[in-house]
C-alpha cells in the first residue's frame, strides 16, 4: 500500500473515532459556534443584563444581512425569551445553544446575529453598532427618576 494511501486510510480511522475536526474550534465556541466571518451583532451575557438591546436585534435582521441568531441556551430563559421572541417576529431563524462548552460568564456571548456566508461586517458588538439604544434608555430612566421626584413632591403622604 502506498504510503499516501495509508495516511487516507489513518485519517479515515482517526476521523471515525475521534469525529472530524473543527476549523477554528476557539472562534466557533467564542460567536455560538460561527465564524467571526459571518457575524454582524454580539451581545455580551453582561450587556443582556444590563440593557434590553431586542430593537437593535430587530433592526439588524431588518438589514437584511444576517437572519441567522444563535442563542447562549445555558442562560436563563427570562432573560433569552425577549430574543427569541425578537429573532421570531423578525423572521430571523434562531438556535439555542445548549452545549457546555458556551459559558455564561460576563464576558462570554448571549446573542450573535450572523450571516450564512462571510459577510466581514465591523464593528460587531451591539453597544458599538448601536450606540443609540442605549443613550436613548439612560435618557428615559433619567427622565423616569424625575418623574419620581415630581410624583413625590406633590403627592407626598406626610404633609400638614
Amino acid at each position: 500500500m502506498p504510503e499516501q494511501d495509508k495516511s487516507a486510510a489513518q485519517q479515515r480511522i482517526d476521523n471515525a473515532v475521534y469525529g472530524t475536526p473543527k476549523i477554528k474550534p476557539d472562534e466557533q465556541r467564542k460567536y455560538l459556534g460561527t465564524f467571526r466571518e459571518r457575524v454582524c451583532l454580539t451581545i455580551s451575557v453582561s450587556q443582556l443584563r444590563q440593557h434590553n438591546w431586542t430593537d437593535a436585534v430587530q433592526k439588524e435582521l431588518a438589514r437584511g444581512i444576517g437572519k441567522l441568531v444563535f442563542i447562549n441556551g445555558n442562560l436563563p430563559d427570562d432573560e433569552i425569551h425577549p430574543y427569541v421572541r425578537a429573532a421570531a417576529q423578525a423572521g430571523g431563524q434562531f438556535t439555542m445553544k445548549t452545549d457546555p462548552q458556551f459559558k455564561t460568564n460576563d464576558d462570554s456571548l448571549a446573542v450573535v446575529v450572523a450571516a450564512k456566508e462571510a459577510v466581514y461586517q465591523s464593528p460587531v458588538d451591539v453597544a458599538k453598532r448601536y450606540p443609540q439604544a442605549a443613550q436613548s434608555e439612560e435618557a428615559s430612566a433619567d427622565k423616569d427618576q424625575q418623574h419620581g421626584f415630581l410624583y413625590d413632591l406633590f403627592h407626598r403622604k406626610d404633609r400638614d
